[in-house]
């Protein structure tokens, strides 16, 4: 199979165990039930992802793959960190917020299995806190930060900018922030980044 049509038989499969993930809950969700949505084999969809745990992981890789790049992007240029940050931070927020991460996020919750919790943390945080340890590393090297502890800095320029947002948009007491929002809460997250750690 073309890499293109795998890619757009690939994305259709992902529509499709979004929506029963909506509908059914993770557990509700099955290989079966997602091959039968999507209209493929279901042994096509064990071929590709493995198991069920394959096919979400995939699904939050994907989900990551922008700030992903973004973040590999700017270790190659270089940019100042504080640059960086102001222009990641809306790129991280409208993944973290978007309907797809708050439907992975709610179904997580909800999965007594813990699977799903475990998929989202190492395919999105456990791929994205790395990337964020590297470029804050680089910069202290470059004497753009000062701190001790890579993974403490990392936590704080997270929870200064994400803050509990996340949670609240899960649990529906907060609608997902726009473009604006997001601009500003960025651009405050790499401000107090930029005094707090200030070398």
């Amino acid at each position: 199979m073309r890499s293109e049509t795998r890619a757009a038989r690939q994305a259709q499969i992902e529509i499709s165990a979004y929506a029963l993930l909506e509908e059914k809950g993770y557990l509700g969700t099955s290989m079966l039930s997602v091959a039968r949505h999507a209209r493929c084999s279901n042994e096509t969809l064990y071929n590709w992802y493995g198991d069920k745990v394959g096919l979400f992981r995939a699904m939050v890789a994907r989900n990551a793959e922008e700030a992903r790049a973004f973040l590999d992007d700017a270790l190659n240029t270089q940019s100042h960190v504080l640059d960086s940050l102001r222009v990641f931070g809306p790129v991280l927020l409208g993944i973290l917020l978007g309907e797809r991460a708050i439907a992975l996020n709610r179904a997580a919750a909800a999965d007594s299995t813990g699977e799903l919790a475990d998929a989202v943390r190492t395919a999105g945080r456990g791929t994205i806190q790395p990337l964020l340890a590297t470029l804050f590393e680089a910069a202290r090297q470059r004497g753009e930060l000062a701190f001790d502890d890579v993974e403490e800095a990392v936590e704080l320029y997270l929870g200064v900018l994400i803050g509990d947002m996340q949670i609240r948009c899960v649990v529906g007491r907060l609608p997902p922030p726009d473009a604006a929002d997001m601009e500003r809460r960025s651009a405050r997250a790499s401000h107090c980044i930029g005094v707090l750690l200030a070398p």
